[in-house]
């Protein structure tokens, strides 16, 4: 009898620390994990709640970002996966880690407000859930509008490539762009020979400084990658960019 209780006491704390590990497995797993805060800021505006994101958001540049094993398991057991196709992570994942039954979303990432409308709702198509963007136009539109009022449609901008497509929806006018690679002779005699009034640079990576030195233009350096992943998070990081702007020009 001694023993009967003895083996049923050992089954019992068993199976107590089965349902423990797997309730803190679900407790921890999401049902969507975007590789960046940038496409998890899409996510977000497709309606989608509670989502992982796996390369740290303070990163200078996330798409660099190397996976760690627990980000691995994360990505297994993800239900959907968001990611742009660019990230480091993306050739681990692609050759290493099984889909099995996870959904992987691939997304363009330009902050347009046609490109973003459309990656919120092809996530939107996968996820099941209602996109919720309203907001996030209204903020472009009305950074337009202060675009025209200020009369800065009228600039003549050199922008990084990287921002040209959130600099053209606001209705700025772009005269040439830098970016893609580092800055050539070239490219700093032209900043000095024309006469550009702003140049847009990108945060992730800046290179414009020099450009701004020779041209005697305004410099203003925007974001692409949320500074912070959680809901609004891309409508409140374009508004900061326009804040930016609106401030040279006070």
């Amino acid at each position: 009898m001694k023993k009967f209780f003895m083996l049923m006491t050992a089954v019992l704390a068993s199976s107590l620390s089965g349902l423990s590990a797997q309730a803190s497995m679900e407790s921890t797993a999401h049902t969507a994990v975007a590789s960046t805060s940038w496409t998890a800021a899409f996510a977000d505006l497709a309606g989608v709640d509670d989502i992982a994101v796996i390369a740290p958001s303070e990163l200078r540049h996330p798409p660099e970002y190397e996976l760690t094993p627990s980000d691995i398991i994360e990505i297994q057991n993800a239900t959907f996966f968001i990611y742009a196709g660019y990230e480091r992570m993306m050739t681990t994942i692609q050759e290493g880690i099984p889909s099995g039954d996870r959904v992987d979303i691939a997304i363009t990432t330009e902050n347009d407000r046609q490109t973003v409308i459309e990656m919120a709702e092809l996530i939107a198509s996968y996820t099941g859930t209602t996109p919720r963007y309203e907001s996030y136009v209204e903020t472009v539109n009305e950074g337009r509008k202060m675009v025209e009022e200020l009369g800065l449609d009228e600039l003549k901008v050199y922008c990084h490539t990287m921002q040209v497509p959130l600099a053209e929806d606001l209705g700025l006018s772009i005269a040439a762009t830098f970016g893609g690679n580092e800055l050539s002779a070239g490219q700093i005699q032209e900043a000095a020979e024309s006469d550009y009034d702003l140049i847009i640079d990108n945060f992730h990576n800046p290179i414009a400084s020099p450009l701004a030195e020779v041209s005697g233009a305004k410099l203003v350096i925007w974001r692409n990658f949320p500074p912070v992943p959680g809901r609004n998070a891309l409508q409140e990081m374009v508004k900061d960019n326009i804040d930016a702007l609106s401030e040279l020009y006070d």
